[in-house]
Protein backbone atom coordinates (compact mmCIF):
# COMPACT_ATOMS: atom_id res chain seq x y z
CA UNK A 1 0.00 0.00 0.00
CA UNK A 2 1.24 3.50 -0.82
CA UNK A 3 2.06 5.78 2.05
CA UNK A 4 -0.28 8.74 2.34
CA UNK A 5 2.66 11.09 1.72
CA UNK A 6 3.60 9.30 -1.50
CA UNK A 7 0.01 9.60 -2.74
CA UNK A 8 -0.05 13.29 -1.75
CA UNK A 9 3.19 13.85 -3.67
CA UNK A 10 1.61 12.36 -6.80
CA UNK A 11 -1.36 14.70 -6.46
CA UNK A 12 0.74 17.80 -5.96
CA UNK A 13 3.16 16.81 -8.73
CA UNK A 14 0.16 16.77 -11.05
CA UNK A 15 -0.66 20.34 -10.03
CA UNK A 16 2.83 21.84 -10.23
CA UNK A 17 3.16 22.22 -13.99
CA UNK A 18 1.78 25.04 -16.14
CA UNK A 19 0.69 22.73 -18.99
CA UNK A 20 -1.09 20.36 -16.62
CA UNK A 21 -2.92 23.29 -15.03
CA UNK A 22 -4.00 24.40 -18.53
CA UNK A 23 -5.23 20.88 -19.24
CA UNK A 24 -7.24 20.85 -16.01
CA UNK A 25 -8.70 24.24 -16.89
CA UNK A 26 -9.83 22.85 -20.25
CA UNK A 27 -11.28 19.72 -18.64
CA UNK A 28 -13.40 21.85 -16.28
CA UNK A 29 -15.73 22.33 -19.26
CA UNK A 30 -16.16 18.59 -19.74
CA UNK A 31 -14.55 15.66 -21.46
CA UNK A 32 -11.98 16.31 -24.20
CA UNK A 33 -10.39 14.11 -26.81
CA UNK A 34 -6.58 13.94 -26.81
CA UNK A 35 -6.61 15.42 -30.31
CA UNK A 36 -8.40 18.58 -29.14
CA UNK A 37 -6.00 18.98 -26.21
CA UNK A 38 -3.03 18.64 -28.56
CA UNK A 39 -4.47 21.28 -30.90
CA UNK A 40 -5.40 23.71 -28.13
CA UNK A 41 -2.11 23.41 -26.27
CA UNK A 42 -0.01 23.22 -29.44
CA UNK A 43 2.10 20.38 -28.08
CA UNK A 44 3.20 17.04 -29.49
CA UNK A 45 1.31 13.85 -28.76
CA UNK A 46 4.24 12.51 -26.74
CA UNK A 47 4.19 15.60 -24.51
CA UNK A 48 0.45 15.26 -23.95
CA UNK A 49 0.87 11.57 -23.10
CA UNK A 50 3.50 12.46 -20.51
CA UNK A 51 1.26 15.06 -18.84
CA UNK A 52 -1.85 12.88 -18.98
CA UNK A 53 0.00 9.95 -17.41
CA UNK A 54 0.86 12.13 -14.41
CA UNK A 55 -2.68 13.54 -14.16
CA UNK A 56 -4.26 10.09 -14.42
CA UNK A 57 -1.85 8.52 -11.91
CA UNK A 58 -2.75 11.27 -9.45
CA UNK A 59 -6.41 10.27 -9.69
CA UNK A 60 -7.51 13.80 -10.62
CA UNK A 61 -8.17 12.86 -14.26
CA UNK A 62 -9.65 9.71 -15.76
CA UNK A 63 -9.32 8.39 -19.31
CA UNK A 64 -11.40 6.23 -21.61
CA UNK A 65 -10.70 4.75 -25.02
CA UNK A 66 -13.16 5.08 -27.87
CA UNK A 67 -11.70 3.47 -30.95
CA UNK A 68 -8.30 4.99 -31.62
CA UNK A 69 -8.99 8.11 -29.52
CA UNK A 70 -8.53 8.68 -25.81
CA UNK A 71 -10.92 10.96 -23.97
CA UNK A 72 -10.08 12.64 -20.67
CA UNK A 73 -12.20 14.18 -17.95
CA UNK A 74 -11.81 15.35 -14.38
CA UNK A 75 -12.41 12.50 -11.98
CA UNK A 76 -14.77 13.93 -9.36
CA UNK A 77 -13.76 11.51 -6.60
CA UNK A 78 -10.05 12.07 -7.31
CA UNK A 79 -10.37 15.85 -7.31
CA UNK A 80 -12.47 15.74 -4.12
CA UNK A 81 -9.78 13.63 -2.47
CA UNK A 82 -7.07 16.11 -3.57
CA UNK A 83 -9.06 19.00 -2.10
CA UNK A 84 -9.61 17.08 1.13
CA UNK A 85 -5.89 16.29 1.47
CA UNK A 86 -4.86 19.90 0.81
CA UNK A 87 -7.27 21.09 3.50
CA UNK A 88 -6.01 18.48 5.93
CA UNK A 89 -2.35 19.29 5.30
CA UNK A 90 -2.82 23.06 5.58
CA UNK A 91 -5.24 23.21 8.51
CA UNK A 92 -3.84 23.51 12.01
CA UNK A 93 -4.95 20.85 14.49
CA UNK A 94 -4.11 21.97 18.02
CA UNK A 95 -5.17 18.67 19.59
CA UNK A 96 -3.18 16.36 17.31
CA UNK A 97 0.48 15.46 17.42
CA UNK A 98 2.28 15.87 14.09
CA UNK A 99 2.66 12.55 12.32
CA UNK A 100 6.11 11.20 11.61
CA UNK A 101 7.11 11.60 7.97
CA UNK A 102 8.67 8.58 6.29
Amino acid sequence: MQSIHKKDAMIFKALCDEKRLCILEMLRNGEHCACSLIDSLQIKQSALSYHMKILCESGIVSARQDGKWTYYKINSSGSSYAIQRLRMITTAHSNKVASKCE
